[in-house]
């Protein structure tokens, strides 16, 4: 067979939370309208690499296929996305991919993004409700307030928007662009409103708004096209609002 007739990958493995990274390449059988998962899975039936030794199998987390559940992010070809709507055709070889390096790795390409979850416990990212009974019909909210609210809540805590974000490091606690979001989300619910100001102390506390440098990198990233900028503007205002309110109570 011809070259052409190949997938070549240069995949970034690790074998455990402490082991150290190395590069592996393999080249697999092209067929047509493959994506990345596709030559994953092609390694995973037959792992051995571009020397013929047989090799362990590249580990990576995926669900929906559909870029909808945001489990299979990693970096491809210098560049964070979704695994699933990366084309082999669209992509220039050798492919090289790498797990998100925002994330601790718990193997290969498989990522550990509890710090998403945490910072969404820590800003309360849910409408509280008193008891399963049925509370009647939910309040009425205007189209352009539900449309806004329906971008907002297209994020999938893929951990994209992280991992293309300069703020992001080992020297900052940023909280990152995502949690930002999905504050203004549930506090545009009119039940959501009801714990506002908890959300925006959140923001404001430690790894807050203070630490967004206004890059813009993480609504160029984010693979749902959310308006994160224009969210945390609406953030930074909400806040300074609420700044003014509580020293105006002293």
């Amino acid at each position: 067979m011809s070259e052409q007739q190949f997938v070549h990958l240069i995949v970034t493995r690790q074998d455990g939370p402490d082991g150290k990274p190395y590069k592996e390449e393999f080249k697999i059988p092209y067929r047509k309208n493959m994506n990345l998962i596709s030559a994953l899975m092609e390694i995973q039936r037959n792992p051995v690499n571009s020397k013929g030794e047989k090799v362990s199998p590249v580990q990576w987390e995926s669900n929906c296929l559909e870029e909808v559940c945001g489990a299979c992010s990693m970096v491809i070809n210098g560049k964070p996305r979704q695994a699933c709507t990366a084309l082999i055709d669209k992509l220039e070889q050798p492919i090289r991919v790498e797990p998100m390096k925002t994330f601790p790795v718990v193997r290969d390409l498989v990522v550990d993004r509890s710090r998403m979850f945490n910072a969404l416990k820590r800003v309360k990212a849910w409408i509280p409700i008193d008891g399963t009974y049925d509370l009647g019909p939910g309040p009425r909210i205007a189209e352009n307030e539900r449309q806004w609210r329906y971008e907002l809540s297209k994020c999938m805590t893929c951990g994209v928007c992280l991992e293309a974000c300069p703020n992001v490091n080992t020297k900052s606690d940023f909280i990152g662009p995502f949690v930002v979001g999905q504050v203004q989300l549930f506090n545009s619910h009119p039940t959501g409103a009801m714990n506002k100001e908890e959300r925006l102390e959140a923001l404001l506390g430690e790894g807050g708004l203070q630490e967004c440098g206004n890059s813009q990198n993480c609504v160029r990233a984010c693979p749902k096209g959310i308006p994160l900028t224009t969210a945390i503007a609406k953030s930074n205002r909400d806040a300074t609002k609420h700044m003014f309110k509580k020293w105006l109570s002293f």
